[in-house]
């Protein structure tokens, strides 16, 4: 589950053009991505959308000392009201009985819907020992974070690789002009 905590920061992405693209811009990618990953359609763009800041708000708190993703660094949300936010969005698990006719009492527990999942998605992930390997990917142009799975592993994907070293060949170059 604390990957969908990734997958929601990850809505803010580099375009491929030099810009950044937020998936969950319009109604319609909204409801494409929460089909995607959450499966539930019972969700408000508007409180998604201000989860993610507190969720992007946190994950550079907590990449620090280093850079938080370049996407929003001029935008983030204190560290205090962020998690006051997430908190709030995961909202009380409240258990539920279910009884059939026929059978045996089942327990299961409410979910709160898409925004108390992505929120406990975000508090999973931050409580988990994967934080300590969180990273905002320092290729230009990508403004995601990843989980830095391997010791050597520098991007979060390998394209974002290929353009850091295309970028600092072509700066020897044009410094050695």
């Amino acid at each position: 589950m604390s990957a969908l905590a990734l997958q929601l920061a990850s809505t803010i992405r580099h375009d491929g053009h030099g810009g950044v693209a937020d998936d969950l811009a319009t109604e319609q990618g909204f409801r494409q991505w929460v089909r995607a990953h959450v499966g539930d359609l019972d969700a408000d763009r508007e409180q998604v959308v201000a989860l993610r800041r507190a969720v992007r708000s946190l994950f550079a708190y907590a990449v620090r000392p280093g850079e938080p993703s370049k996407a929003d660094a001029n935008r983030l949300l204190d560290p205090q009201t962020a998690l006051a936010q997430v908190n709030a969005a995961a909202g009380a698990v409240r258990p539920q009985l279910d009884w059939p006719e026929d059978g045996e009492p089942i327990l299961r527990y409410e979910s709160g819907g898409v925004l108390a999942t992505l929120a406990r998605a975000a508090i999973e992930f931050l409580a988990s020992d994967d934080r300590a390997k969180l990273r905002a990917c320092p290729a230009p142009r990508c403004v995601r974070y990843f989980v830095k799975d391997h010791p050597q592993q520098e991007w979060c994907k390998p394209s974002c690789g290929n353009r850091a070293r295309v970028a600092r060949y072509y700066k020897r170059k044009i410094e050695s002009v």
